[in-house]
């Protein structure tokens, strides 16, 4: 599930590069970074159903977690998950791909 990562990583840093963290931007931001992931996912033409999240988190000393888990078939779908970080904020994007059996 690489080939999923740069795209993602180009929205991400499309969307927040050069943003300090805004807590009034952070709906559109979020909302521009899924549906621009999901757009350039589509066009790879992979037989596949997306989900993508996303969340955005002001940088603090405290940190930021998370965690999923998922019951499917391993040799088919899979996940991708891409790390992004400036001065003032955190953003997390996963990608979750299943396939579509036809």
């Amino acid at each position: 599930m690489e080939e999923y990562h740069r795209p993602c990583d180009e929205c991400i840093d499309g969307v927040l590069g050069g943003e300090d963290y805004n807590q009034n931007n952070i709906n559109q931001w979020t909302a521009s970074i899924v549906e621009q992931s999901l757009a350039h996912l589509v066009k790879l033409g992979k037989a596949y159903k997306y989900i993508v999240t996303c969340a955005v988190v002001q940088r603090s000393p405290y940190g930021f977690h998370t965690a999923s888990s998922c019951f499917w078939d391993t040799t088919s779908d899979g996940t991708c998950t891409v790390r992004w970080e400036n001065r003032t904020m955190n953003c997390i994007v996963n990608v979750f791909a299943i396939a579509i059996v036809l």
